[in-house]
């Protein structure tokens, strides 16, 4: 029975995976600060709004460590995790910033960890 509930969400952060990469990967947040900077928890609610519009599938719980500052380049990791546990790393990466508006891309690795036993 484990192997077939690791199969199924295997399978699910796969298809969140493909999906993320056949579609544009790209997200904007519009943030009230003079200093562009996106909080962690901000920017881990627009990548599961995002991923969930794009995937069809329902919103992921995605947690980002840290907050993303507003500067073309700044890269950060963020975790998406499914029920069973397993995880899928998701690369975040800042494209332009215009005014208090940080634009990014993401891009889902093309393999899934398995929960911890």
């Amino acid at each position: 029975m484990t192997i077939a509930r690791l199969s199924v969400a295997t399978w699910s952060l796969s298809a969140v995976a493909a999906g993320v990469l056949l579609v544009g990967c790209s997200g904007s947040v519009s943030i009230g600060k003079t200093e562009p900077k996106l909080s962690a928890e901000k920017l881990s609610d627009s990548l599961a709004d995002k991923l969930a519009s794009t995937t069809g599938q329902p919103k992921p719980d995605i947690a980002c460590p840290e907050d993303l500052a507003g500067k073309v380049g700044t890269e950060t990791r963020c975790t998406l995790t499914a029920g069973d546990g397993s995880t899928l790393g998701v690369s975040v990466t800042v494209t332009s910033v215009d005014g208090e508006q940080i634009n990014y891309d993401f891009k889902a690795d093309d393999k899934a960890s398995p929960a911890p036993n």
